[in-house]
């Protein structure tokens, strides 16, 4: 399992130039960008695929909740045109564009400024891709930003669609809340995948570990470290926003907002463990192959004893010396040999009683 991130353009391309500068920092991962709303109260539903972003401007200013969603991040006029319209701050945008962003929020006092790492199982590949998602929760709308296409918040979409739970008799706060609950525990789902691996892992370490099975240690423990990375400052960014004095977040939503950043400690003590299981992974990998060795250097060492004493004998009487009276015994021969076995089979009954074997 390996982690897919998408880094093709460096943030060297930003570098000297002012604050607020908009450049898309990320790779270009659609060819348009889509741009999707639903705007909503208890009675009310509309939800629209729009081709220009001053239709979403309109909802600014209605009574009503708003999410305003875009998959694409590479259209900076677009991006221009949003800000200006929602009255976002330059460096709101900034940061939106520049994809590798560590998970924080930050408070504007107009709207309220959220970014982290949503992480999805590729099938196909067999790897974990992360992208970023920033969220702008504002007074009466949540606009989410996505690198791509595809997310993991169509159960939200199905609760707003058929008025089901409370979120349509919420403010937008509520579906700020909603959004990253629907993330973190997305966060799981990749868990129980590593878990599994990790599980796997183990028993090919202690059954027949191979040179491919230190790779793969190798690997887990890279994954292991961007995970951490990516999922540990979420839990400053969820207590920062249960601990904000801002408006816009609701008391009624700080319980459900307690009840994420639980979610996050659990998390990240799963993440902790796993990192001590792929260590200790790797120690015993190191163990079995230490104690291969030594398996292999006992038996040479026996076999290096047991024709010792065997050596000195037949060197002994390879010695042309004229006279050696054995040299003229009809039974010498037979004699040297039995001298021999018998040596060998009482050092390997000594080495047996020894537990050396």
């Amino acid at each position: 399992m390996a982690i897919k991130k998408r880094t093709t353009k460096k943030r060297s391309s930003k570098a000297g130039l002012p604050p607020g500068t908009l450049v898309h920092v990320g790779e270009k991962t659609v060819e348009s960008v889509r741009i999707t709303f639903i705007d909503y109260d208890e009675q009310s539903f509309q939800e629209k695929e729009v081709t220009n972003i001053e239709e979403c401007l309109k909802l600014k200013d209605t009574p009503t909740v708003s999410w305003i969603n875009i998959d694409g991040l590479h259209d900076i006029e677009l991006l221009e045109k949003l800000g200006k319209g929602f009255d976002l701050h330059s460096l709101v945008l900034e940061d939106i564009l520049s994809t590798g962003q560590r998970p924080k929020f930050e408070d504007y006092e107009k709207h309220i400024f959220i970014v982290l790492k949503m992480l999805s199982f590729s099938e196909e590949n067999q790897s974990v891709e992360a992208e970023q998602v920033s969220l702008i929760l504002g007074p009466n709308y949540v606009i989410s930003f996505q690198e791509r296409i595809g997310d993991v918040f169509e159960q939200i979409r199905e609760r707003i669609r058929n008025a089901k739970g409370r979120i349509r008799k919420m403010g937008p706060d509520y579906l700020a809340y909603a959004l990253l609950d629907a993330i973190v525990d997305n966060y799981f789902v990749i868990l129980e995948r590593f878990g599994e691996k990790i599980e796997s892992m183990e028993e090919e370490v202690i059954g027949n570990p191979t040179e491919r099975t230190v790779q793969q240690i190798h690997s887990l423990k890279r994954e292991m470290i961007f995970l951490r990375k990516s999922i540990w400052p979420l839990r400053e960014l969820i207590g920062g926003l249960q601990k904000s004095e801002s408006s816009l977040i609701h008391d009624t939503t700080d319980i459900y907002l307690r009840d994420v950043y639980d979610h996050t400690i659990q998390i990240i003590d799963t993440i902790e463990s796993f990192r001590d299981m792929v260590s200790g992974m790797l120690d015993i990998y190191l163990s079995s192959l230490s104690n291969k060795m030594n398996a292999v250097m006992k038996v040479l060492t026996i076999i290096a004893t047991l024709f010792i004493p065997l050596t000195f004998v037949a060197g002994f009487y390879g010695m042309n010396f004229k006279y050696m009276p054995e040299l003229e015994w009809r039974w010498s021969y037979p004699i040297v040999w039995l001298i021999m076995i018998v040596v060998a089979v009482v050092m390997l009954c000594y080495f047996k009683r020894k537990k050396w074997l």
